[in-house]
């Protein structure tokens, strides 16, 4: 396997460690033994555990919200749907078998320094989120987009927080109901406005 093989192994092993168990759980001779690698292949990556974890948090992220992106394109052309198609896509991963809660809410909660690296990582990929859900509502040409948006993402953040504790997957149809009476206030606001 080649240097930059063995990263994205060590990556992806990492990530679905960290996913099922925690980042705490998970002990480096876990990772090692689970990648079929030695320790100081892991070690010449990555300098410390701190460190592997945030390139998953990137990598996660990059996937999440390319996902995220394409599923939403393709659900809906108008910037108004595709703000509620998020909520779509949410149930689908809801309904995944690899779902057992925002892997960025597991971070901060188990690496809740504000200061860390860890934490910034987490902090970055739910401003994107959120800027992403800007994009739409602009688009869209709602009088105040980060408000909205931001509505958005307290509706999308809390609804798989309720599902990583419940299991229950319709959560994202019960917030997408709500989302879609902002979406009709914003769009009553932009018509009286116009």
């Amino acid at each position: 396997m080649k240097r930059t093989q063995k990263r994205e192994h060590l990556i992806n092993v990492a990530a679905e460690l960290f996913n099922r168990q925690g980042y705490h759980a998970v002990g480096i001779d876990q990772i090692i033994a689970q990648a079929g690698i030695a320790k100081t292949t892991l070690y010449r990556h990555f300098e410390s555990k701190d460190e592997l974890i945030v390139a998953v948090l990137r990598r996660v992220d990059k996937q999440a919200r390319e996902e995220m992106r394409q599923a939403v394109d393709a659900m809906a052309r108008d910037p108004q749907q595709k703000l509620l198609a998020c909520f779509d896509f949410l149930e689908a991963w809801f309904k995944d078998k690899t779902f057992y809660g925002c892997p960025f809410m597991s971070a901060a909660g188990e690496y809740s320094t504000r200061t860390s690296p860890v934490f910034q990582e987490v902090m970055l990929h739910k401003r994107l989120v959120i800027a992403y859900f800007e994009e739409l509502a602009r688009a869209a040409g709602f009088n105040e987009p980060t408000r909205l948006a931001e509505a958005i993402n307290l509706l999308f953040e809390g609804a798989t927080a309720v599902t990583q504790i419940s299991g229950d997957p319709s959560t994202a149809r019960k917030a997408k109901a709500i989302a879609a009476r902002l979406v009709e206030d914003a769009s009553a606001d932009l018509a009286a406005s116009a």
